[in-house]
């Protein structure tokens, strides 16, 4: 079984299609624990590391072999959790930075300001002293809509954010730093390619759980 910890109820639906189209037969568990995302945002993703563990551990004792942490503000935290835990939590952005850092020029876009640094640091790590051009953008008003349910203008106001950072010679790729903005990238009207992290967090850990 694969445990899948979320802090919004819209993650679930986007993870059970994907697990339907390229993991068929996998079993997942899906924990919602909005509280994690808002504590973490007001005192900092250290401040719930006890809470993570917590959540998880039922989950571990009731036969997860894996944990994906699907809210890349907290999945440093949830990541370090491992050990503790005994099975392998693994954050949803890492195989999206690796891709990520091998390109070079990398511009990161975001609709929640504390996703930022963790990610921004999350492929500093993965290019491990290459060469690499990082920038961050916030994508203004777009997590207003989110909170109130806009989904359209959630996206739309993620897609306007990264064409306006993708002028010729700006980035060689572009991330999409929040697991809900993955369908933002098909409503981009630029040709730089955008990356987000459900598809192969979601691989990583299937394979991580078998």
């Amino acid at each position: 079984m694969l445990v899948l910890l979320h802090t919004s109820p819209v993650h679930v639906p986007v993870f059970d299609a994907l697990r339907d189209a390229a993991h068929p037969g996998v079993t997942l568990r899906h924990l919602v624990a909005e509280e994690l995302l808002a504590r973490a945002r007001a005192e900092g993703p250290e401040a719930v590391a006890a809470e993570i563990r917590a959540v998880l551990a039922p989950a571990v004792a009731a036969g997860a072999s894996a944990v994906l942490c699907t809210c890349s503000t907290i999945g440093e935290v949830a990541e370090q959790a491992g050990p503790a835990l005994g099975v392998p939590v693994l954050r949803v952005d890492r195989p999206m930075a690796e891709a990520a850092a091998a390109a070079g020029r990398v511009v990161v876009v975001a609709a929640l300001e504390s996703t930022l640094e963790p990610t921004a640091a999350l492929i500093r790590e993965a290019a491990a002293g290459r060469r690499l051009e990082l920038r961050t953008v916030l994508a203004d008003g777009a997590w207003e809509r989110f909170e109130a349910g806009d989904r359209d203008g959630y996206l739309d106001a993620v897609a306007a954010a990264v064409d306006a950072v993708t002028e010729p010679g700006a980035a060689e790729v572009v991330v999409l730093a929040q697991a809900s903005m993955a369908d933002a990238a098909g409503r981009v009207r630029g040709d730089v390619p955008v990356l987000a992290g459900p598809g192969s967090g979601l691989a990583a850990a299937v394979a991580a759980a078998r």
